[in-house]
């Protein structure tokens, strides 16, 4: 017994469970020789093993010490065509495994009847069933005290629960169906600890769009009301929130969602398939979720990732030949701090970058610290050890350039992938977890720096089975936790790997699933777009923050999977934009008409937005100067400026030096020279007043005048005549010769009846209507007058 105590790393109570085990394996060698002769099963019996089905669906407490009782319960199914008799469940305690890949060995082989099945503890601590019927499932609980399980040194145990019984074909009490999985034994406190950081991120799906209602408060408009779900109780966020707070992890959030989640607090509207909106609801709901993270994340440590997180491998591999790709980037960065510390009323580390899963090449470093990061989080099947160590080192490497790589556990971040909805699966990936930390730690007396990254959106089984995973970790005797600043400012390994692999490496299943380089070319050209029209606005920030943040979601990770819905999202921004842009624009004109050598051609400019428009040029062109010239040139420019809601009257002046249609084209400018809005294009009729018409026009009035002074005189003479027939006497007396002189004579009788006549002609013109004449010129004659403020649209 003392022997056995000065094995190395056993304490006496070990030893003596080490010395029964050994002693039990001399007495069972006769046993196991006589068996060795047995013929061995045919194919057929051991298919018809595989018939009984075993679900591990809760084993309790998942890392056992001293002194307690193990309880495991789930389900067996007879999935075969023959009844099972004289069944039992029994508990198998399997070989210490020494090494993480034995771990990787027997999980890949967990119902394996061809494998080891260990030695069944036995005795009172079974289930027994006399008959166990096809198709039929029977749910057992076995519980049993630690101690009766003979478990030696510190290390992780294979351990399975095994249902043995007989058919009629094989009439033979055989394990018919098994599970395996893992017991972690560490009853006392490690002498070297491993620091585990475990990332517990808050990230979602794109929620917003780029649209805002018209009024003051811009009322934000949402993709659908899927977020309201996930914040509501028992929603996918509001359990990571729930399990979070009570766990001494590291928060990684995406200040798209709390931004989305903020809006959600106030007005906000729910886009509909038919292009309608409704009234948003769920105030409340996002109110209570933003407090009650506010008060998880006190005193934690919240790294912050840029905005929307943006896909940093397709960035670096389709996006930097596109010009502008990388300073959205910089533009999600820049807004994180702004974001966060208003809402959680924390500041957030922002030194981190996370590339999908983890997998790094060169180019992917170099985008992701463009925007300020210095420190990468990769995983360990990426940035792979190459040195022949014998354990896990630590996360931190130093790659160059004052970049950090933090490496994290790739089994331990994959750990709970997949289907967890199903006790048994979240059952074995718990005990699995817990089995490669302890592996881990006992693999050298080093202390090392852990870090755990798992998944960016974890479902709520998956979740649930993190937060158990994690319960059970911090409350084991091999672990303490440690924040991830700290895990990336430890010192490294010098035998750790640094060197990064290279593109080629890149796993090509990550690489199916990027965004293409189209993609980029559409987010450009609508930056482009947004370019030329915020700066003709009043208030550039209307459009501005919102369509800078819907392009920051427009390269979000989380369309990885989902192309058709990330296209139709890029393709609603850029409709958006140019609906937008599209209301302001030049009103349509018919043809025109000019007559005269010189007139006014206007030309409206119509605003339908709820702010004014500057700093556009309106230019109009004529296309055969020759016959038309606008300004005295070829063109003539005016600046522009609109009131929201109203339009306005240009002004152009014009002059005619031949007669003949001419075309002349209408064109808004930015006042940096890049066209805004389509082009219009209008004739104008010229009709110029040519020498000849002169003359005979001259000629018309001059005869107009003449006979106007013919009238005249006639009229006088009239007058004369009746001055004289009243007074014929005193005429005579004064002056007989002069009646004879004032008098027409013969030669131009004009009696009352014809002067009645004249005046009758004369009323009859003057009520006649007006003649039509030749149609009104549609320019009016050349005005000075500057243009108008504008008038109001009615809409």
């Amino acid at each position: 017994m003392a022997e056995a105590a000065d094995f190395q790393g056993m304490s006496s109570s070990p030893a003596r469970r080490w010395l029964r085990r050994t002693g039990a394996l001399l007495a069972g060698a006769p046993l196991l020789a006589g068996l060795l002769q047995l013929p061995s099963a045919t194919p057929a019996e051991a298919a018809s093993s595989d018939a009984v089905s075993v679900s591990l669906d809760s084993l309790s407490p998942s890392v056992p010490l001293d002194g307690d009782t193990l309880t495991v319960s789930g389900t067996v199914t007879n999935n075969g065509k023959q009844a099972v008799t004289d069944a039992h469940v029994g508990l198998r305690v399997g070989p210490l495994l020494t090494t993480r890949s034995a771990i990787d060995t027997v999980a890949e082989r967990s119902d394996d009847l061809q494998a080891s099945v260990g030695s069944e503890v036995g005795g009172d601590y079974v289930e027994k069933f006399p008959k166990l019927s096809p198709g039929v499932a029977q749910h057992f609980s076995v519980s049993v005290p630690v101690d009766k399980l003979d478990l030696g040194r510190d290390g992780v145990y294979e351990f399975g629960v095994a249902l043995s019984g007989q058919t009629t074909a094989q009439p033979w009490e055989q394990v018919l169906g098994i599970q395996r999985t893992f017991l972690p034994w560490q009853p006392d406190e490690a002498d070297t600890k491993t620091k585990t950081t475990y990332l517990w991120p808050l990230i979602s799906t794109v929620h917003m769009t780029a649209k805002t209602g018209a009024g003051e408060q811009q009322t934000p408009v949402f993709l659908n009301d899927d977020l309201a779900e996930d914040i509501s109780p028992g929603g996918r966020l509001a359990q990571m929130l729930a399990m979070g707070k009570d766990l001494d992890v590291t928060w990684v959030i995406d200040p798209d969602l709390l931004a989305s989640v903020d809006a959600m607090t106030r007005s906000y509207r729910i886009q509909g398939h038919d292009g309608t909106t409704t009234a948003g609801t769920h105030q409340a709901v996002a109110k209570q979720w933003l407090a009650d993270l506010q008060k998880a994340v006190t005193d934690r440590e919240v790294v912050a990732l840029p905005f929307a997180d943006p896909d940093l491998a397709s960035l670096a591999h389709n996006g930097t030949s596109v010009t502008g790709s990388l300073s959205h980037l910089k533009d999600a960065t820049d807004v994180v701090t702004n974001t966060v510390e208003p809402i959680l009323h924390v500041k957030p580390t922002t030194d981190f970058a996370w590339p999908v899963n983890g997998a790094v090449d060169p180019s992917i470093i170099k985008v992701a610290t463009s925007a300020g990061a210095d420190m990468v989080i990769a995983r360990s099947d990426s940035l792979q050890e190459t040195g022949g160590l014998t354990y896990t080192p630590s996360a931190a490497r130093p790659i160059g350039g004052g970049t950090t790589a933090v490496v994290a556990d790739a089994r331990l971040s994959t750990a709970f992938q997949g289907d967890l909805t199903k006790a048994d699966s979240a059952t074995l990936a718990v005990q699995e977890f817990l089995a490669q930390s302890l592996a881990l730690n006992v693999q050298t007396a080093k202390q090392r720096n852990i870090v755990v990254a798992p998944q960016r959106m974890p479902s709520s089984s998956q979740a649930q089975a993190m937060a158990q995973s994690i319960t059970a970790l911090q409350g084991g005797n091999w672990d303490e936790s440690q924040e991830l600043m700290s895990a990336a400012k430890a010192k490294p390994d010098p035998d750790a790997t640094t060197r990064i692999p290279s593109t080629s490496a890149y796993p090509s299943w990550l690489r199916k699933q990027e965004m293409p380089r189209g993609a980029f070319g559409q987010i450009a050209r609508t930056q482009d777009k947004l370019d030329n029209f915020q700066v003709i606005l009043t208030d550039e920030s209307r459009v501005a923050t919102p369509f800078g943040r819907a392009t920051n979601r427009g390269m979000s990770t989380s369309w990885r999977g989902r192309a058709g819905e990330a296209n139709s999202f890029r393709q609603g921004v850029e409709a958006w934009l140019d609906e937008l842009t599209d209301q302001v624009k030049l009103i349509d004109k018919s043809e025109t008409k000019l007559s005269g050598r010189s007139a006014t051609i206007p030309v409206t400019v119509q605003n339908n937005l709820v702010q004014g428009v500057d700093h556009l040029v309106l230019r109009l062109t004529s296309s055969n100067p020759t016959r038309l010239k606008i300004g005295g040139k070829a063109y003539s420019e005016q600046r522009v400026a609109v009131n929201g809601g109203h339009s306005q009257s240009v002004k152009f002046t014009t002059s005619a030096n031949a007669n003949g249609p001419v075309t002349v084209y209408a064109q808004l400018y930015t006042e940096d020279g890049q066209e805004y809005g389509g082009q219009v294009q209008f004739d104008v009729k010229v009709t110029e007043v040519t020498p000849t018409v002169m003359l005979v026009i001259g000629g018309g009035v001059l005869l107009l005048v003449l006979a106007g002074f013919r009238m005249y005189t006639q009229r006088k003479r009239a007058a004369a005549k009746e001055a004289a027939e009243d007074g014929p006497e005193e005429a005579g007396e004064d002056d007989p010769e002069e009646a004879d002189e004032n008098s027409d004579g013969p030669e131009n009788p004009e009696g009352p009846g014809d002067r009645l006549q004249e005046e009758s002609d004369a009323r009859s013109r003057a009520d006649d209507p007006e003649q039509p004449s030749d149609p009104t010129p549609d320019t009016a004659p050349e005005n000075t007058d500057p243009s108008g403020t504008g008038e109001r649209v009615d809409r």
